[in-house]
């Protein structure tokens, strides 16, 4: 009861202020704002300019404390109240809104803003194409008693505070989600996600089968021997020690955390394929499907494909198996994705295709905790990227299959449920 509806001249009076125009030089120079220093219930000041004012001018161009401010131009009815004390002057693209009678201004801020969201300021609904100081004139307004426009907009402030007050919550939350998964990954390589089964075979089994798996691919030929192949293992004092050809050297300071007995150190190299991109110079890229998928330099997947249908012919090395870990080498490197399908591989990425019964989920989770590792280890001017001998000499702490296959299934419960509750907060 006691609400009408009334146009908006009918309690404001409103008027826009000055067209800049270089030619005109009379009067004394004034701030003044536009369009772009007006925002949803803010302004930006930094860097006001100056434009000549005469007497006649300063005060129907002059805002002072209170006033509706409201765009003619640019994001049409974008609307502020000016509430700072120092007056200030308007560009001719800013309605200045200064009520005939008592008012709340902040009840008709939200009314311009509820109507923008409405598309009745716009060129829709009541059909204003532009603010022009005619159209403003006509826009219909509801007119509540001024203590109830009162009540509404402290309601609807408490309302917005309580809003923004949970956005900042849900971005702590995300936040903390996010260091959740990484206090995971950091229990995960430490050997305390899960606790070990003594029934489980030693890594060091795993890794003894992986050597002998690697023997026999080098007697075909389908890769090559590594002259520097390197041995991590623990000597009798418990102390760990790296074997390349007739040299020992004592490396415990270089591993960085203690790990179960059931576990062993090993080089990324031990365990894995390390494939490096390369450039197909020569070769047309495309986006219709012809030939082998082309990825370059990132992690996420695109439409690109190399144009060639016998990929036989691309050199070996480039060619990324299905299953493998994909390895940012350059900016942003050490972004990690999986390929499910085989893939050919440009030179900003290296493809990492684990041996034996490792599975490709397993380094997948690993490698996200060298990021740091390998962002500190990158060099470059043009762009920031790392080496192959970088990649390889990553040390792999290595769990016994069965407990690798434990930790990922409850990585994937814990992201499953992390995953859902930052889904809830969308």
């Amino acid at each position: 009861m006691g609400w009408a509806w009334c146009r908006l001249g009918t309690i404001y009076d409103h008027n826009t202020g000055k067209a800049l125009n270089s030619s005109n030089i009379n009067g004394v120079k004034l701030t003044y704002i536009t369009t772009s220093n007006l925002y949803w219930d803010r302004f930006e000041l930094d860097n006001l300019k100056e434009m000549p004012f005469v007497d006649s001018e300063i005060e129907k161009c002059t805002v002072r404390k209170g006033d509706l401010l409201v765009c003619e131009g640019g994001d049409i009815g974008r609307t502020a109240i000016w509430s700072y004390d120092e007056n200030i002057r308007i560009q001719n693209h800013i309605h200045r809104l200064r009520a005939f009678i008592t008012l709340s201004n902040r009840f008709y801020y939200y009314v311009f803003y509820l109507w923008k969201q409405l598309e009745l300021i716009g060129g829709h609904g009541i059909g204003l194409q532009s603010l022009s100081s005619k159209a403003l004139h006509y826009i219909i307004l509801p007119l509540p008693p001024v203590n109830e426009q009162q009540r509404i907009a402290e309601n609807i402030n408490r309302f917005f505070k309580f809003v923004d007050e949970l956005d900042n919550k849900k971005g702590d939350l995300r936040s903390l989600i996010e260091d959740t998964k990484s206090k995971i990954l950091d229990l995960a390589i430490r050997g305390k996600l899960v606790p070990q089964d003594p029934n489980d075979e030693p890594a060091s089994v795993l890794l003894e089968r992986i050597r002998a798996e690697k023997e026999e691919l080098i007697k075909q030929g389908k890769i090559k021997r590594n002259k520097k192949e390197s041995v991590i293992f623990k000597g009798d004092d418990n102390s760990y020690y790296e074997k390349i050809g007739e040299k020992v050297s004592y490396i415990d300071d270089e591993l960085q955390f203690s790990i179960p007995n059931s576990w062993a150190w090993c080089y990324i190299t031990n365990i894995s394929e390390i494939l490096m991109g390369s450039s197909p110079d020569g070769l047309s890229i495309n986006s219709m499907r012809n030939g082998i998928e082309f990825h370059q330099g990132k992690i996420h997947f695109t439409e690109k494909y190399i144009g060639l249908s016998d990929k036989s012919t691309n050199e070996p090395s480039k060619i990324a198996p299905a299953n493998s870990v994909l390895l940012c080498v350059r900016a942003p490197v050490g972004e990690i994705n999986l390929t499910k399908r085989e893939i050919c591989i440009g030179r900003g990425l290296s493809a990492i295709y684990p041996y034996g019964s490792i599975s490709s989920e397993f380094l997948f989770y690993w490698l996200q905790t060298y990021k740091k590792y390998l962002n500190q280890q990158a060099t470059g001017s043009t762009f920031v990227a790392i080496t192959a001998g970088t990649v390889k000499s990553i040390k792999i702490p290595l769990p016994p299959i069965c407990e690798q296959e434990r930790i990922i299934k409850t990585i994937d419960s814990l992201y499953t449920q992390l995953d859902s509750i930052e889904k809830s907060l969308s």
